[in-house]
């Protein structure tokens, strides 16, 4: 029997409860502790959700859903495997799993459409650090923005939401298009990642058939670097301030309900559009929903028989 190949799906990682919150931002520093201030902040955002967010379970539940539409091309021909970039099982532990495994082949997709050095380069560069020269062959997506499969359902997403708004101020609807905010220096180095934030919030919308749309940033992280921007609340703030009473956020550049959407969004920018007594909707997550996990499938399938 052939051996199967291997998918391995990467993402961000979370902590999976209270008490790992400290060792999780530990992590994301590089090994560093958070001053007392900031770790108390993230717990407080924590506690605002619920206490813990959902991003493990819904992220297992999209590994399985790629891999269980790889199989409805035949039984046993892939194995997909999860790696996280900050908590376990983490991107290392997956790697090895493989070559136990003795896949001798296999794709590397991340959990994010756009591709920067910072954010899916990363996860690459960790990737190969650790596999070194051992099997299997390992190919990279380096981004799936574009994918038409993608784009079909983030046009659906859109398109459902809209339709909540009452009828008589869909024209007056304003659509922001949005994604993890980095340090603003990589547009000087020529990365492509807020080109193809743009690429893809313009064909869904030439998909939709919008006439306003619009692009922001959120989630900066809390450096002295210069961030991409505008911010989302201050696109929000700007467009109240020309007379614009309905918003519709769609956070294409993240796959799930996790702390910046469910805190920076559904918290924060609710808040703020209360105070503005403006209406505020988001487009909802793709999560694990299996026209999602088939795209990313056909995108691993697609890499996987190039030549």
């Amino acid at each position: 029997m052939e051996k199967p190949q291997g998918v391995l799906v990467m993402a961000y990682g979370t902590p999976k409860n209270p008490e790992d919150v400290a060792a999780y931002y530990t992590h994301i520093r590089g090994g560093r502790p958070p001053e007392e201030r900031l770790l108390r902040q993230l717990q407080e955002r924590y506690r605002a959700i619920g206490g813990r967010s959902p991003l493990y379970e819904i992220t297992r539940a999209q590994a399985k859903g790629i891999e269980d539409a790889l199989q409805e091309g035949g039984a046993g021909r892939y194995k997909v495997y999860l790696g996280m970039k900050h908590t376990a099982p983490f991107l290392e532990d997956a790697v090895d799993e493989m070559h136990r495994d003795g896949i001798e082949r296999a794709v590397a997709l991340v959990l994010a459409p756009h591709f920067s050095k910072m954010s899916v380069g990363s996860y690459f560069d960790r990737i190969k650090s650790h596999h070194g020269e051992r099997t299997p062959e390992l190919r990279y997506v380096d981004h799936w923005h574009d994918d038409e499969r993608f784009l079909d359902f983030a046009a659906e997403r859109v398109e459902r939401e809209l339709a909540k708004f009452p009828e008589d101020v869909r024209d007056d609807v304003r659509v922001v298009f949005s994604a993890h905010s980095l340090p603003a220096r990589i547009l000087r180095e020529g990365d492509p990642y807020a080109d193809q934030l743009h690429e893809s919030g313009d064909e869904v919308a030439r998909r939709v058939g919008l006439r306003h749309w619009m692009f922001g940033w959120q989630s900066a992280g809390r450096t002295e670097d210069e961030w991409l921007g505008p911010d989302i609340r201050e696109v929000i703030k700007d467009l109240r301030r020309d007379g614009h009473g309905h918003i519709l956020l769609c956070p294409i550049g993240f796959t799930s309900d996790h702390l910046e959407v469910l805190y920076d969004i559904d918290v924060e920018a609710q808040a703020l559009a209360r105070d503005l007594d403006l209406e505020l909707r988001r487009t909802e997550s793709p999560n694990a929903d299996p026209a999602f996990t088939s795209a990313l499938a056909a995108v691993a399938r697609r890499r996987l028989e190039e030549p």
